[in-house]
């Protein structure tokens, strides 16, 4: 036995520095101080707890020789923090700030708070020193099942607290903004966007550093995350007194959005999908006669002949330079879609192959996604496949003139989401998926960046971690035309905020089945647009109904790009009818009012991390109240913004904070605290501001 402890404290030694001379030392444990940090030794694991920011620490466990060195979403370097590390027959305990961690002898972390626990893990295995409850059910918080052949599935849990409500953890397509109680996959799909970190009214703030595909659940019973294959535990933990300050400590921790000019701030017109290149010049020369600036004009997917070509039909689009000299006079930047499926038949597809940049099936066929196309999707986690792409799409589009890229089908968009069959480079999409559109859009960030792009702006469908450091706007995926998904849309925005994302945008009016002609989906139109007008991007898009124009090439040998692929109604704001289209004129020209308002709030979120749509308790943390409102919010601390939600609504119920507070289309003056109920006519939707 003195021999083994000798060995692992030379192993130790060597990883982290010279164990503290006082460390504690019996038969079943060991703790070590090493380079300020806690050490725990048990059986097969260690666990290492180290300070990493302010008021915060991180967690790392492993049943291997040693740790890996991957910081995932912990990539900003931070000011040292000096811990203060204790040990008694008890256990140990490490404190950075207002925050320690104490570890007992059998390995269980409680979490304090100025002295105050506020979390402890779960654990039910004859530890009288552990829990109060019944040891015989042998629950361990933490939970290694080892893969036959490969690494492990792991399961961390904690005790539950009781009137706790949970923000955050990205954009899940469900009506809540607390999430307590709900079970969460952690894994990206079209419209779900997994960025795993929590925000808890006790105030504190949790992130799951893991990439790996698997589960949050926030039980009444128990708190449990899990991750389906991994080789260690990482988690990060910070306390703060708001929910202000806790985003302020985990965007210091995992990167800040830059600021975004103002240049992008206005309306952003686009539609699925403009076919040829006169198109885009019809519309956008309309605009301009009508005296309305376009900031940002978008060419959706399928101008390509076959998906991995990355460029234009040349049959549809003979002259993108021209095209983009003529947008960029009007003083309109040029956005084009990139899809990261590669068709079979395209003309990258075996050069790819062959480089090994293309996702691998571990069984069964070599296709991951089969619309319009037998595809398979390039490999964002192979560094030389993100340089690949970017040089093709830097030659066939940005050397044209091209601004902007949206990076559509990001999670990557998967024929089945069967997560155990698709292998990355990285290693087992079980292991890493979850960080592959953070990948995705590092390739265009870092050909941006060494082609000499400054204040640039990219879109795209899904992200990670620190995702809004990549200069990459977020939306929320292809979302009904309904009244539901409207109201979804707002907790979304609310809790991706909370999540480190502030640069957030929806389709307007929904995505799909949407129909130009019924006058209730112009009614949900109107109502989106202005809700959009309060949110960090207007953008108009959609997939208008019916699908009844017929394709300008017939020939599907050709191609399945350019004019073969079907094409939704017109979505231009003249294209709903002249009430419409009034409505719409007024609510562009009252987002180009705000305009440097709104250039004012990214940059506070430049600079401590602060979203753009506020939950009330972002603003108001001490009133009560506002912890339990979801169908309206703030935008920055100015406005209080109340969507209209329901059809045919004529009246609505906003509750506001302590203060003055001014309708701005009435004029009207309000004292706060207290609820009241305004009139909600077609041409707007309530607002506030704050006196």
């Amino acid at each position: 036995m003195v021999k083994l402890k000798i060995a692992f404290a030379i192993f130790l030694t060597l990883c982290y520095g010279t164990p503290a001379t006082s460390g504690l030392t019996q038969e079943k444990n060991m703790f070590y101080e090493a380079k300020n940090a806690l050490v725990f030794k048990k059986e097969n694991e260690t666990l290492l707890i180290e300070p990493w920011g302010k008021d915060s620490l991180r967690v790392r466990s492993t049943l291997e020789r040693e740790f890996i060195d991957q910081d995932w979403g912990l990539t900003q370097k931070l000011a040292a923090c000096q811990a203060k590390i204790e040990k008694n027959e008890q256990g140990a305990s490490i404190t950075n700030g207002r925050l320690t961690a104490k570890i007992n002898n059998n390995g269980v972390i409680g979490f304090y708070k100025d002295g105050k626990r506020f979390l402890h893990e779960y654990f039910r295995s004859y530890d009288p020193e552990a829990t109060k409850h019944s040891n015989c059910t042998k629950v361990i918080a933490r939970e290694y099942k080892g893969i036959i052949g490969g690494d492990y599935k792991l399961t961390v849990r904690f005790e539950p607290n009781d009137d706790e409500k949970i923000f955050g953890m990205g954009q899940y397509p469900v009506p809540y903004l607390d999430m307590k109680g709900c079970s969460l996959e952690l894994a990206q799909r079209n419209s779900q966007i997994s960025i795993p970190f929590a925000v808890s009214s006790l105030g504190f703030g949790f992130l799951w550093n893991n990439p790996a595909v698997g589960r949050a659940n926030f039980a009444k019973n128990l708190t449990e995350w899990t991750a389906e294959s991994t080789k260690q535990m990482d988690y990060w933990i910070t306390v703060a007194d708001t929910p202000a300050k806790i985003v302020e400590n985990f965007t210091e921790a995992v990167g800040r959005a830059p600021v975004m000019k103002e240049d992008y701030l206005g309306f952003w017109q686009c539609k699925l999908r403009y076919r040829t290149q006169e198109e885009v010049l019809t519309v956008a020369r309309k605009y301009k006669e009508m005296g309305i600036h376009l900031d940002v004009m978008v060419i959706d997917f399928f101008h390509w002949p076959r998906q991995g070509d990355w460029c234009f039909d040349k049959e549809y689009w003979p002259d993108p330079k021209a095209m983009c000299d003529e947008l960029h006079a009007m003083g309109t930047k040029v956005m084009v879609s990139v899809w990261p499926s590669v068709d079979k038949k395209c003309s990258h597809f075996y050069e790819m192959k062959d480089k090994g940049f293309l996702v691998r099936t571990e069984h069964g066929s070599n296709q991951t996604y089969d619309f319009n196309g037998d595809c398979i999707t390039f490999d964002a986690t192979n560094p030389e496949a993100r340089e690949y792409l970017w040089e093709i799409c830097k030659k066939n589009y940005a050397d044209y003139g091209i601004d902007m890229f949206w990076l559509d089908n990001a999670e990557p968009d998967y024929n089945v989401y069967d997560y155990g069959n698709y292998r990355y480079q990285m290693g087992s999409a079980l292991s890493c998926s979850n960080i592959y559109p953070k990948l995705y859009s590092q390739a265009f960030y870092d050909g941006m960046k060494k082609a000499g792009y400054k204040d640039f702006v990219n879109l795209e469908r899904c992200a990670w971690v620190g995702s809004q450091t990549l200069n990459q706007v977020l939306w929320n995926g292809d979302v009904q035309s309904s009244w539901e998904c409207l109201q979804d849309s707002i907790v979304e925005g609310l809790n991706i905020g909370l999540a480190g994302i502030p640069w957030w945008t929806t389709d307007i009016g929904g995505f799909m089945y949407g129909d130009p002609s019924d006058k209730g989906f112009v009614e949900l139109l109107l109502r989106w647009f202005q809700f959009a007008v309060f949110s960090p991007i207007l953008r108009l898009h959609g997939d208008r109904d019916p699908h009844n124009i017929p394709p300008l090439d017939k020939d599907p040998e050709r191609g399945y790009g350019g004019g073969y692929l079907y094409t939704g109604q017109p979505n231009e704001i003249w294209c709903y009818g002249e009430e419409a289209q009034k409505i719409m004129e007024a609510q562009i020209k009252l987002r180009e009012s705000i305009k440097p308002y709104v250039s004012k709030l990214m940059k506070e979120a430049s600079v401590n991390g602060s979203p753009l749509m506020r939950t009330m308790f972002y603003e108001f943390p001490e009133d009560e109240r506002c912890w339990k409102l979801k169908d309206q919010y703030m935008f920055g601390d100015k406005y209080l913004v109340a969507p209209v939600l329901n059809p045919s609504q004529e009246k609505r119920t906003v509750y506001l904070p302590q203060g003055k507070w001014k309708h701005i289309f009435t004029g009207q003056e309000y004292e706060g605290a207290a609820t009241i109920t305004v009139d909600t006519p077609i041409e707007n939707i309530p607002v506030f501001e704050k006196l």
